[in-house]
């Protein structure tokens, strides 16, 4: 998990010795930036699962993406579910996600998290019950 607000893909890029890129990239932020890092840094025949809202006006590498072969993937319906299933295994397995947790605010507040959210300036806020 990488917190975009204050890393760079690349820098996990180095201190994971990938020398081809990788193979999966879930771009969860929603942020262009981390999008367009994650293209870069991807290797050929990689696929990505797009599960961040991103700005509208977000451009793309797609020479990029079409000389890797990329494959982009959004996420819709039943497809969720297996989604969630499977970010349960990886938390229960012991992947903290706290860094990527930006804001916590009480049910009661969920206009002033919309907010945040819709500012951008934000990694994940939770809503808590």
């Amino acid at each position: 998990v990488i917190n975009i607000q204050n890393e760079n893909i690349s820098d996990y890029y180095k201190k994971l010795r990938i020398t081809n890129g990788f193979d999966i990239g879930l771009e969860m932020s929603g942020k262009s930036k981390a999008l367009g890092e994650l293209i870069h840094h991807m290797y050929h025949g990689g696929k990505i699962a797009l599960l961040g809202i991103l700005p509208n006006e977000t451009t793309v590498a797609w020479d990029e993406i079409i000389f890797k072969g990329l494959h982009l993937k959004g996420i819709y319906g039943r497809e969720m579910f297996e989604t969630w299933y499977k970010m349960t295994q990886l938390v229960r397995g012991g992947l903290d996600v706290s860094p990527v947790i930006t804001h916590k605010f009480p049910a009661d507040d969920f206009e002033k998290a919309f907010s945040v959210i819709e500012s951008g300036d934000c990694g994940k806020v939770i809503l808590e019950w």
